[in-house]
């Protein structure tokens, strides 16, 4: 398909992004050559390698070993008609499934045959930090050199893997991740693997054009009072703002209500949607015009795995007659919930069950506020293929966010008093292109510290009208309800705008972690810090 100028993604007015490169590129360390070491050698100083190897230690291990291989590399890619070269894991969009059981160690090797320095960031999953596939715990890997990812893997869910280098987060490089454990209690009769994504690479500007486009002009020659993404110098000023805050700020952040988003201001993000339109949306890479299809039998009972590893959308997703029960997110149990939609934002994960009912159902994940969807099939029986176009009523009716779940009471971590606050101030400057945490990019920061064995409180505060999906490597953390009661267990969560969020967790992994906005042009544009372990 040849790009054309009507074709490529559209930058919003109300836009703010960055083409500056202070993001995860400019940690970017000697790679290995190749080899099956488990200790890379290239761990910050500070961490000593005998607590990441103690911690290790203690994760469950079966002494079973899985292997893969995963090889990024520029290739030819069938998007189910749209045909087009961009970087991937392979050949295919997504990458090979791994799978392994809990307490298996894993052994991935990652053969980087792209022309730029990688990495595989395992995200979700509460590895040892030397092998997390971010810099400096973990090296990049260069160009023609090959690396071992050796880890356990302590957790059952559903994870997946993604390069943590610079702007690779909005290509191809995505594989999904599943790990099971054999005593889980969940029943079912068949398992589909649901990926979303959106798309712009060899049909419309690629992610680096976009990037230079708005180091060029950005929204310097942009009418800035169309553009509510982020808080400003002097916004104290304004009616019903306090230093930049809203005067709902003191709350936690409420549940937003449902309605059917319809490209405007009705979204349940609270504001602006995102920053660039789409020429494409996918799921498990085929555009909406040609889906993939899965294939299972009236009354079965079928466990959905549903992970975004889009760049710059949060879908809404539902499953034209059928309500949807929640079981999972992030990869932890919670209390099980029915809804007819969920709201899933950047590398966040839920697991569902569907009773399937006799036809051809279209599993739909609208781009929430940017008036677009894709969808695959669920084929059960005889029937005709609705219209790409079909909009499940379901999508209007409830709708699943962070605070419609709350974790089961096997995985609820410690309640009580933190021993340590944290903070993390989201925000930035219209007029520098810049996401900061705590008022700071990442070429800048001040990590967050903790020490080992630390119950923390981590308070996000989001001073800007963007919403960010904040994740934590190496943890995952309690999502603090309004009211105060616990909610689901993540390592992701929706920070919306002018809001704050609460969550708990527990030092229990020593190393230097990522903590950053999953939205990648926010991440590229310094919205990142890390937690820090100190003696």
């Amino acid at each position: 398909m040849t790009p054309s100028g009507n074709f490529g993604p559209r930058v919003s007015r109300r836009t703010f992004l960055t083409a500056t490169s202070v993001g995860i590129g400019g940690l970017a360390l000697t790679a290995c050559s190749k080899t099956t070491s488990t200790t890379p050698g290239t761990t910050a100083a500070s961490v000593e390698q005998s607590a990441i190897l103690a911690a290790e230690a203690k994760r469950p291990h079966t002494g079973r070993t899985v292997t893969a291989n995963l090889t990024p590399q520029m290739t030819e890619l069938d998007l189910g008609g749209p045909t087009v070269r961009s970087y991937a894991y392979g050949d295919t969009v997504p990458g090979q499934v791994i799978r392994a059981g809990v307490g298996d160690e894993l052994a991935v090797t990652v053969d980087n045959k792209m022309s730029d320095p990688t990495s595989v960031h395992w995200h979700g999953i509460a590895l040892r930090n030397d092998m997390d596939g971010a810099a400096p715990a973990s090296p990049d890997i260069k160009p023609g050199k090959s690396f071992t990812y050796r880890f356990s893997v302590p957790h059952s869910g559903t994870f997946w893997a993604h390069p943590h280098v610079g702007g690779q987060t909005d290509y191809g490089l995505y594989a999904p991740v599943i790990v099971d454990d054999p005593n889980e209690p969940l029943s079912y009769d068949a398992e589909w693997i649901v990926v979303l994504d959106d798309w712009t690479d060899g049909v419309g500007r690629s992610p680096q054009q976009i990037l230079d486009e708005l180091r060029e002009g950005g929204m310097g020659s942009m009418d800035h009072g169309s553009m509510p993404g982020m808080s400003m110098p002097g916004m104290s000023g304004m009616p019903g703002m306090s230093s930049g805050m809203s005067s709902g700020m003191s709350g936690m952040a409420q549940p937003p209500t449902s309605g059917l988003s319809d490209g405007t201001s009705d979204n349940l993000l609270g504001g602006d949607a995102g920053d660039v339109t789409y020429p494409l949306y996918l799921i498990n890479g085929r555009v909406p015009e040609s889906p993939s299809s899965f294939t299972a039998k009236p009354g079965q009972r079928i466990r959905i795995r549903i992970i975004n590893t889009g760049a710059d959308t949060a879908f809404r997703v539902a499953l034209a007659g059928h309500r949807m029960t929640v079981t999972h997110t992030d990869g932890f149990p919670v209390v099980p919930t029915e809804v007819d939609a969920l709201l899933v934002g950047m590398s966040e994960r839920y697991d569902v069950i569907v009773t399937a009912a006799d036809g051809v159902f279209p599993l739909v994940a609208a781009a929430e506020g940017k008036n677009a969807q894709t969808r695959a099939l669920l084929r059960t029986g005889a029937g005709a293929v609705p219209d790409p176009g079909m909009r499940p009523t379901e999508l209007a009716g409830q709708v699943g966010t962070v605070h419609s779940f709350s974790a089961t009471g096997e995985v609820m971590l410690p309640q009580g008093p933190p021993d340590v606050n944290l903070t993390a101030d989201l925000g930035g400057d219209m007029m520098s292109y810049q996401w900061t945490i705590n008022g700071r990019m990442f070429d800048q920061m001040e990590p967050l510290t903790v020490r080992e064995g630390q119950h923390a409180r981590l308070t996000f505060t989001n001073m800007s009208m963007m919403w960010h999906p904040m994740h934590l490597h190496g943890h995952t953390f309690q999502v603090v309800r309004a009211d105060g009661t616990p909610g689901p267990r993540k390592d992701t969560v929706i920070v919306l705008p002018m809001q704050k969020i609460e969550v708990n967790l527990v030092a229990d992994n020593p190393g230097y972690w990522m903590l950053h906005c999953h939205n990648g042009y926010h991440q590229d544009a310094g919205m990142m810090t890390r937690l820090d372990y100190r003696s």
